[in-house]
């Protein structure tokens, strides 16, 4: 049986929360791997309202270094020592965030009790080890890897994707009518690649069937740049910031910040499948649907996220 993925939005405020609203975290889960992205603070309280127990969390993926993202951390690291976390937790990030962890964790006179990883995740320009999207594959599991890429917000920023790894499997009947040998270039078939038998070509995608690779797309603070539809293309969901209505873009660029009209037209690109906007500011708490309109006119399969939508 296929593991389902399962997405716990439990923050999606911007700089500052509402009453409807906490800071920005949402939590992944697939298979034995509970993946936190970001931890604004408040995060702790979010998950005991969403019946979720944090000493599953395996993974944490920041995306930059500002309180509305990372002041949830110290509290929750707390609540894992004292709750007797048994797993090494892997925390990930942009660059300085190694220094960052552990600066945080000597301010707050932090007990170790469980081992903690921290890795800094960097693309840097020039890279020549690039994953087909344009980004830097950093973690690699049984049947899903993580991968990053640098964005702009006057800090180290990155944004993030889950891949969970298409399972695609060789035809007998088509095989068998091929009269391909068994051995390595059945191999290079199940990787995709065509091969050359007899002075004949043979194409993997006539000879397999099954499921395309399924990504999930996380872009949060971040200037409008060139990277992020390439870097999303084809995602299943695109969780994406939309902080700034359109008629503000002034505001959202001196800020650092996507207008929803940009947002809506970089799905639009890359073909995403599904749109989800998230770190909604508070100018638009009682008027929400304003910011999902200006979407929907570039972007029709865009929704609004709220606080623990599953």
């Amino acid at each position: 049986m296929t593991a389902k993925i399962k997405l716990t939005f439990l923050g999606t405020a911007d700089q500052i929360p509402s009453a409807n609203r906490n800071h920005t975290s949402m939590l992944l889960t697939y298979g034995g791997e509970n993946i936190l992205i970001d931890c604004g603070e408040g995060t702790q309280r979010q998950f005991r309202k969403a019946h979720l127990n944090p000493c599953k969390i395996t993974r944490i993926l920041i995306t930059h270094w500002h309180g509305d993202h990372v002041l949830g951390l110290p509290g929750l690291l707390q609540t894992l020592a004292a709750s007797d976390y048994n797993k090494t937790l892997y925390i990930y990030g942009p660059r300085w965030i190694k220094e960052q962890i552990r600066e945080m964790l000597k301010v707050f006179g932090f007990k170790k009790k469980y081992d903690i990883v921290v890795k800094e995740v960097m693309v840097p320009k020039g890279m020549t080890s690039r994953t087909k999207t344009g980004g830097l594959k950093f973690f690699e599991g049984k049947d899903f890897y993580l991968e990053a890429e640098s964005m702009e917000h006057g800090v180290p920023t990155n944004a993030y994707n889950f891949v969970k790894v298409g399972q695609r499997r060789i035809d007998k009947a088509k095989l068998k009518k091929s009269k391909l040998p068994l051995g390595p270039l059945l191999k290079k078939i199940k990787e995709g690649k065509d091969v050359s038998y007899k002075g004949k070509k043979f194409k993997a995608k006539d000879l397999l069937y099954g499921e395309d690779d399924l990504k999930i797309s996380f872009v949060l603070d971040t200037l409008n740049n060139k990277k992020i539809a390439p870097f999303v293309k084809d995602a299943k969901i695109l969780v994406s910031e939309s902080s700034f209505g359109e008629e503000l873009e002034a505001k959202a660029t001196e800020h650092l910040h996507m207008t929803s009209k940009q947002v809506g037209t970089i799905a639009k690109k890359a073909k995403v499948e599904k749109l989800l906007l998230t770190h909604l500011s508070q100018r638009y708490e009682n008027k929400p649907k304003k910011i999902l309109n200006q979407v929907k006119k570039v972007f029709r399969s865009a929704h609004l996220a709220k606080d623990l939508d599953v």
